[in-house]
């Protein structure tokens, strides 16, 4: 009796958001969650204004506002600028599905392949890429748990990604992981570094938020 218990827990509603580690208000129910396929993402992706990631086998819709929004295109600006004099791959937007592995799709904010991994130098038509990035860059929301990032981060590196960039507009700095649980933190005042994987690529975080409205409340703490 005490197993029949325990396995019907597994199954609730709550137990699934607690392993995905998000809130029941990003979880889509067309199709129900346990039921979604490749093919219900991509036609999710053709009618809707949302962005949504398939994980165990459930459509979960991407936290991002506009300010998360505009600093994924601006570092992608960035990042693009600087592929543009090196050449050594190419960039993905926060609508790049990309399968880590099978059934499961992640939408990074951003992400760069580089052409050690892509000996065509070409980039594929799928409309889903199973090629594996360097580096993705994760830009942090307001719904985005712990719990959830870090299960991201364990995907990502067990995919074979090797860099992962978390952006907090919040404190304006970053944290660089080099495996789930492996990182250094960029304060704000720092500069970000593409390492093995970007080599010769720096940005001063200041450069990155300089343009973004500081929030009302940080003049208030200031003066305290």
């Amino acid at each position: 009796m005490r197993t029949a218990i325990r396995n019907r827990s597994e199954n609730t509603v709550g137990e699934l958001l607690r392993r995905l580690g998000v809130p029941a208000s990003r979880v889509c129910l067309d199709p129900p969650p346990g039921k979604a396929t490749k093919r219900d993402l991509l036609r999710m992706e053709g009618r809707s204004d949302k962005i949504y990631e398939l994980v165990e086998r459930t459509l979960v819709e991407k936290a991002m506002g506009f300010p998360e929004s505009y600093l994924a295109m601006e570092l992608g600006r960035i990042i693009g600028n600087f592929l543009e004099e090196s050449d050594l791959g190419f960039l993905g937007g926060a609508d790049a599905l990309t399968e880590l592995i099978p059934d499961l799709v992640r939408a990074p904010d951003v992400s760069f392949v580089s052409w050690n991994r892509r000996p065509e130098r070409t980039v594929p038509l799928d409309p889903i890429s199973k090629l594996i990035p360097s580096l993705v860059v994760e830009v942090l929301s307001p719904s985005n748990t712990r719990r959830e990032m870090a299960r991201k981060r364990s995907e990502y590196f067990r995919a074979g990604v090797e860099i992962v960039w978390e952006i907090d507009p919040a404190s304006r700095s970053a944290e660089v992981y080099t495996g789930p649980d492996d990182s250094t933190a960029i304060p704000a005042s720092g500069t970000l570094d593409g390492g093995g994987v970007l080599p010769g690529f720096k940005l001063v975080l200041k450069k990155l938020f300089e343009k973004l409205e500081k929030p009302a409340n940080s003049a208030r703490r200031k003066t305290k």
